[in-house]
Formats: structure tokens, C-alpha cells, sequence
């Protein structure tokens, strides 16, 4: 890398994940406000996706394997949380 490349990369670095936090915070209000469950939970499923997205780099920057195996696990249990959620609202909508 030339080095004005590599002094760029950690503002680069900060401003992505300020982006992906803002976006966190737009989905939030989607959450609070959310007419119905499928916004709220489709939004849930979009902060979830954010927070995999900083895990992960996080773990590139730093070069360290233990945020992606966090990363995985927090897919994971997030995936099989919106499943019971969907269910649930599913479940509701019936009644």
C-alpha cells in the first residue's frame, strides 16, 4: 500500500461504521414507530445484519479471528431470534 493509501484507512474505517451505526439508529425509529409487526421485525433483521456488518469489521481491522467467530454466533442466535419472532407473529395474525 503507498502510504497516503494507508493513512486513509482508518478514517475510512471510522467513517464506515458511523455510517452503519446511523443506519442502526433509522432502523430503530423504524422499530418504535413500525405500523405493524413485519416492519418491526424487518427492521430488527436489518440492525442485526449492521451489527454483523461492524463485528466483521472490526475484526478485519484489528486481524483478529475472534470477532468473526462472534460475528457467526451472533448470526446465528439473531437468525433463529427473527424465526421465533416471525412465528409469534404469525401465530397472532391468525387468532
Amino acid at each position: 500500500m503507498s502510504v497516503a493509501l494507508h493513512a486513509l484507512v482508518p478514517q475510512v474505517f471510522e467513517w464506515t461504521v458511523r455510517i452503519l451505526l446511523g443506519c442502526c439508529m433509522l432502523a430503530s425509529i423504524r422499530i418504535m414507530r413500525g405500523p405493524r409487526g413485519a416492519d418491526r421485525l424487518a427492521a430488527l433483521s436489518l440492525i442485526s445484519a449492521l451489527v454483523l456488518a461492524v463485528l466483521v469489521l472490526y475484526g478485519a481491522r484489528a486481524d483478529r479471528s475472534f470477532y468473526l467467530d462472534v460475528a457467526l454466533i451472533y448470526d446465528i442466535f439473531g437468525f433463529l431470534g427473527i424465526l421465533g419472532i416471525s412465528s409469534f407473529i404469525r401465530e397472532k395474525q391468525e387468532e
